[in-house]
């Protein structure tokens, strides 16, 4: 990385500031250095995805969260045993010292595989009936709506192409054959289109039965209606370390109670907390699945995502969280489609 001295940073650092550090460089990571440029630590996408998910304010200082072993090499090492050693240890950046420990050097994974392809399907469900956006819906399917100056389908597609995913399978099932019109085999955009009709509305996932047993390869799940940009290479790396059966992408979601909350113990009144605010995580309808995960789901069954997850966590699988931190618009009433066009040049142009 030849401006790698972008994403250098001191350990007082706030975690905010680490965050813009990591999405302005494209590198996804921050190098931690003294005063003398000797590393310290490194702090990834990852590492602030995980603070947030324990609590941690992004007003604290990043010494907090980095990694302080970071893996790295010597200026003298070759491309290809760096490349080797990126690809041992699952890792997509390595910083790169001195004999006396002192940044010289980035070396990003990316860089060196460029535009490398992924083979993973992705799964679109963009069978449902838009009810909300009525009456823009009556003509047309929701994912056919435009934002900016396409379909928020198309944009969805392009964005997983943009990260190298071309397998799409498509759930349809209102207004079915404007879908298939529009997007045909998906040759147009480089990519590959299979078409899964539901004869009833099934749920967010019921339509993933008609996989199971076809696929070989983690599986993206997403909404036809979201507008994201997430990192899809990026959850997927984060999927396949933690080694789950199922990832869902979540993100915070802040509420205030309009109402003065008591407190109360019997018949004493402890406290008055006026109009408190709260912060939980929700399901932000991206998920990446096993495919022997597809299996628990029953065949021509309405059956929603979240039922999958909570058989997984009955069967005791491993299930995990990816918190998504970047833009994210779910278009499920007017205004929602109002603000994404308002924001979609400067977010996906």
């Amino acid at each position: 990385m030849k401006d790698w001295r972008r994403v250098v940073t001191g350990p007082d650092t706030t975690i905010k500031a680490a965050i813009e550090i990591i999405d302005k460089s494209g590198a996804q990571i921050a190098l931690v250095a003294d005063d003398n440029s000797v590393l310290m630590g490194t702090v990834t996408d990852g590492d602030v995805r995980r603070a947030i998910l324990k609590g941690l304010t992004i007003e604290e200082s990043v010494s907090a969260i980095m990694n302080t072993s970071p893996t790295a090499v010597r200026n003298n090492e070759g491309r290809e045993t760096i490349f080797a050693l990126m690809r041992a240890k699952g890792i997509h950046q390595i910083p790169v010292v001195d004999d006396q420990g002192c940044l010289v050097g980035l070396e990003l994974l990316d860089e060196i595989i460029h535009g490398a392809e992924r083979d993973n399907p992705v799964v679109l469900m963009a069978g449902g009936l838009g009810s909300r956006l009525r009456p823009l819906t009556d003509d047309t399917p929701k994912p056919l709506l435009k934002v900016g100056n396409k379909p928020i389908l198309e944009t969805i597609i392009e964005n997983f192409i943009e990260y190298g995913f071309k397998r799409f399978y498509i759930s349809i099932n209102y207004k079915a054959e404007m879908i298939e019109e529009y997007f045909g085999d998906g040759s147009a955009w480089g990519a590959e289109i299979t078409y899964m009709r539901e004869s009833d509305r099934m749920g967010t996932a019921g339509a993933l039965s008609q996989l199971a047993g076809k696929l070989d390869k983690p599986i993206f799940v997403m909404n036809a209606d979201l507008l994201t940009r997430v990192n899809f290479s990026q959850l997927l790396d984060f999927h396949t370390e933690h080694k789950a059966a199922a990832t869902m992408c979540v993100r915070n979601y802040d509420f205030q109670v309009p109402y003065g909350v008591v407190k109360v113990d019997k018949h004493r009144l402890v406290s008055i907390e006026e109009k408190p605010s709260h912060r939980c995580f929700v399901s932000a309808g991206i998920y990446v699945i096993e495919p022997e995960a597809l299996g628990l789901i029953p065949k021509n069954t309405t059956f929603d995502m979240p039922n999958l997850f909570k058989t997984l966590i009955e069967m005791k699988k491993e299930t995990a969280v990816f918190l998504i931190r970047e833009y994210w618009l779910d278009i499920g009433r007017l205004d929602d489609l109002e603000r994404a066009n308002g924001e979609f040049a400067n977010i996906f142009e």
